[in-house]
């Protein structure tokens, strides 16, 4: 009648259509409940210094800024079933005297749990990433925004604000040379 091999073709086949079809049915759940949840209470975002500094980098000076900042948020309501785990990030997002509009990051932090969501950073200095721009930060001013990642076990990425800064902040002239 039918080999061996044959019934396992098929019940191979049958057992991943299912498989897919759950993993769909998650996906598409996990899509609805993003649309029809409550968004994010505001997080706050204080800068309290800005220093801008002259640099080396390979060829020439660059001017750095060096932040100062604060952040309170509670991300805690988008944790729910399908949350593996949040990126947040807190992007510096300025015009230079070029006129050319910059989007920099200056700090991230991993969340993957919900115990850990509420976010409470204190006199924090941006120090993983170097915040520089080569034509200097003259008349230039900056907003800063918390935003996140929400990467769940099945669907979509979905990306969001968290919290920004009432005001932009002017980049001070330089004051000291590295």
């Amino acid at each position: 009648m039918h080999s061996v091999f044959s019934r396992i073709n098929n019940s191979s086949a049958l057992l991943s259509s299912c498989a897919m079809g759950l993993l769909a049915a998650i996906a598409v759940s996990s899509m609805l409940l993003a649309l029809f949840e409550a968004p994010l209470d505001g997080g706050v975002v204080n800068v309290n210094s800005v220093k801008v500094v002259y640099g080396k980098g390979r060829q020439r000076k660059y001017e750095h800024a060096v932040v100062n900042f604060e952040i309170d948020a509670d991300l805690s309501p988008l944790f729910n079933w399908n949350t593996k785990q949040l990126f947040l990030y807190l992007d510096a997002e300025y015009t230079n005297a070029k006129g050319v509009q910059n989007s920099v990051v200056i700090w991230d932090r991993i969340v993957r749990r919900k115990a850990d969501a509420k976010i409470h950073v204190e006199g924090k200095r941006a120090q993983k990433y170097a915040f520089k721009d080569v034509t200097g930060f003259r008349d230039a001013s900056a907003t800063y925004t918390l935003r996140y990642n929400l990467m769940p076990h099945v669907g979509a990425l979905v990306y969001g604000t968290a919290g920004t800064t009432n005001a932009t902040v002017a980049f001070p002239p330089v004051i000291n040379h590295v």
